[in-house]
């Protein structure tokens, strides 16, 4: 049973938008570094790269594992925890002394971080039914602009500091954060009726019973694959000729995606519309489209800035159309529907950072243009596919 609970303020829905944006940004602040972390631990590209794999896959045992536990335990308590333990994380991450001990660091913040996504089914719950599609979408308007001003953030504090000192501006800023939230959000427990062991198991079980489910999930696995695919190797390509760019300057790359957050509340839109399914269409073409300047990327600036654009874009408008399609399904279950599908989501995240470092280090940026189209097309032939199933059971009944 949930119990009551008042409704959803602007300002508390902000301030969840924030630790959302504020958790997931953990895993990225390393991105625009790798270069510089590479040099400092004489890492290979590959090597660099296993820092970004590591925070990826944490996090998708994070979802799979802890997610879950928002539909037993009571929210706000679990919620403070996870965000206190990401902090502790952070912090050994700006204190490391060695690779090891930063792929420890990083993997505690992955897994804990995932308390964004205990936030956006305890948002969901609270909210408007007829507004819940603009909630989500304003949380995930939060998540992207953590991803992405990571990147920017990372890159500034680089040149007042080293690469260590977003660590601990970040664990200061999750600590003040995590206060916030004590004080802010309201007890909510809602209990799923098992132990922990048949709470995982009936993840899986969803997966079997709900086709909605393994669809989006499909879909957001090769979107954030081709998210992660061109975000993992940039920094390489940025510090290289021609361009040679400080770590400040890469960073400031993710202003140029942080438009995506827009696509974030206009799927929310679509999905309190019913419109979803339009919303997915053109996130996908878009998703696919964007390959054609992002391939002419090592030469031209321009091309680059509007491929970003056009990326995040895409992202986002399938990615928030898929969670308002999955978490609209069994309202008693949102936690672990959405620990389902975020799971595969980071799943995505961590082969096409994998994938990423492995084809720059050996095709260069053609291999990552490639890639990037083939799982592109492969992402839009599953939709158009589902899609042409779906009308031919309408009408047969």
């Amino acid at each position: 049973m949930t119990a009551a609970t008042p409704p959803l303020s602007r300002a508390l829905i902000l301030l969840m938008a924030v630790a959302t944006g504020l958790a997931v940004a953990s895993n990225y602040y390393a991105q625009p570094l790798l270069h510089s972390i590479a040099q400092q631990f004489n890492l290979s590209t590959a090597s660099a790269g296993s820092i970004v794999v590591t925070a990826q896959l944490s996090y998708g045992v994070g979802l799979l594992l802890l997610v879950p536990l928002g539909d037993l335990f009571e929210q706000r308590r679990l919620i403070v925890l996870m965000m206190s333990l990401s902090t502790l994380g952070l912090l050994i991450s700006a204190l490391s002394a060695s690779l090891p001990w930063l792929l420890l660091g990083t993997a505690m913040t992955g897994l804990f971080s995932v308390v964004a996504q205990v936030l956006v089914p305890m948002a969901a719950g609270l909210s408007d039914p007829a507004q819940r599609g603009r909630v989500v979408g304003t949380l995930m308007s939060g998540l992207l602009l953590g991803i992405l001003l990571a990147r920017t953030a990372a890159g500034f504090m680089a040149t007042l500091g080293d690469w260590r000192s977003i660590y601990l501006l970040a664990a200061g800023l999750m600590t003040l954060c995590t206060l916030a939230l004590l004080r802010a959000l309201p007890k909510r427990h809602q209990s799923a009726g098992m132990r922990y062991p048949a709470l995982i198991g009936s993840v899986f079980r969803l997966f079997a019973d709900e086709p909605v489910l393994r669809l989006r999930s499909l879909l957001g696995l090769l979107a954030f694959s081709l998210f992660a695919l061109f975000w993992t190797p940039l920094a390489f390509l940025l510090s290289a000729a021609p361009y040679q760019y400080s770590d400040a300057a890469i960073g400031l790359f993710g202003l140029a995606g942080a438009a995506g957050a827009l696509a974030a509340n206009w799927a929310g839109r679509l999905a309190d519309r019913g419109k979803g399914s339009m919303g997915t269409l053109v996130g996908l073409l878009a998703l696919l489209l964007a390959w054609l300047p992002l391939a002419f990327a090592q030469s031209s600036l321009a091309a680059l800035l509007v491929g970003v654009l056009v990326l995040d874009l895409a992202v986002q408008l399938v990615h928030v159309s898929n969670q308002n399609a999955v978490i609209a399904l069994r309202p008693e279950a949102r936690n672990r529907l959405n620990a389902g599908y975020i799971t595969c989501y980071f799943i995505g995240g961590a082969l096409g950072s994998l994938l990423g470092t492995q084809l720059f280090q050996i095709y260069g940026w053609d291999g990552i243009a490639l890639a990037g189209t083939i799982i592109g097309s492969l992402a839009l032939l599953v939709w158009l596919v589902a899609q042409y199933q779906r009308t031919r059971l309408i009408r047969a009944a």
